[in-house]
């Protein structure tokens, strides 16, 4: 997946996320998490891209509720995040001890 790739599904997933906040539009942005993270993209380029993505819709928009998009903008990103944070605990959580036989 490019960056350009990533930036254009991330600026769109979010743009339909940010007014209702939906699950449906978050669903979409754990999907691009999982096209991101499978196509080769890093954990750095999916914080770029939404640095990006963040800075138009707020300079972008007339006068945007601040606090209310930071947030939207956190709980998105969380979402994309979220098959990174997955594959991560797997590799570095510690297996299970088995059960000691009594």
């Amino acid at each position: 997946m490019s960056l350009e790739d990533l930036a254009r599904d991330y600026r769109t997933g979010f743009l339909r996320y940010l007014p209702h906040r939906s699950e449906v539009a978050m669903t979409v942005g754990y999907e691009l998490g999982r096209r991101a993270a499978t196509g080769g993209a890093s954990l750095l380029d999916l914080v770029q891209v939404h640095h990006r993505i963040l800075g138009e819709v707020l300079t972008g928009s007339p006068s945007p509720d601040t606090t209310q998009v930071v947030e939207a903008a956190c709980e998105y990103l969380s979402e994309v995040l979220s098959t990174f944070d997955m594959a991560h605990r797997v590799l570095h959580d510690p297996a299970p001890e088995p059960p000691v036989a009594g």
